[in-house]
């Protein structure tokens, strides 16, 4: 891991050690801004717009993030314009987490792209990797969706309540369950 800084490691995807001392600054700047974030949900002012520039990678124009949302780093966080996520949505964004423009999630969805290994003994040693998950435009994901890492969501799909989203999904479909699987074609 020499050379590499443990957040160049992160978002790369390669393994990275999340205790590593800069990260857990982050995650920590992040927790504050989330809760005071919080705080301000649903009242659009200029000191509400500054916190989510502040917290997130980029945030586009009409975009509302709701009470209780909580992510990891939020710089690894972008969102397209009018975007709307509901309350209570957690964004485990130790890589990319892109939503494009329209997106709407739910209430309690959750947003995970770490990678715990498998292997008892090297999940010990707190090593993780992480990979991208990416919602294309106007994708609705109902209330207590989850998306695992390495998703990608094409534009216009709908995501049915209570799903978990272990593969990718194609665009303007209707998908639901757990696994989730497409149930038909929106188109």
């Amino acid at each position: 891991m020499a050379g590499d800084s443990q957040w160049e490691r992160m978002v790369r995807g390669l393994e990275y050690d999340p205790g590593d001392p800069h990260l857990q600054r982050l995650r920590q700047r992040a927790l504050e801004l989330c809760l005071r974030l919080n705080i301000l949900s649903e009242r659009p002012s200029p000191e509400y717009l500054s916190l989510c520039r502040e917290l997130l990678g980029s945030i586009g124009e009409g975009s509302v993030i709701c009470a209780n949302f909580f992510c990891d780093y939020g710089l690894n966080i972008r969102l397209g314009a009018g975007c709307y996520i509901n309350y209570s949505c957690v964004f485990l964004d130790c890589a990319p987490i892109t939503l494009g423009e329209g997106v709407l999630v739910g209430p309690q969805c959750g947003l995970y792209t770490a990678i715990h290994p498998l292997e008892s003994e090297a999940r010990s040693r707190g090593i993780e990797t992480a990979k991208p998950i990416t919602l294309g435009d106007r994708v609705w994901l109902g209330g207590g969706v989850t998306i695992l890492p390495g998703v990608e969501i094409g534009e216009r799909t709908v995501v049915g309540a209570g799903s978990v989203v272990t593969r990718s999904l194609p665009a303007g479909v209707l998908a639901m369950g757990n696994p989730c699987r497409v149930v038909r074609s929106l188109e």
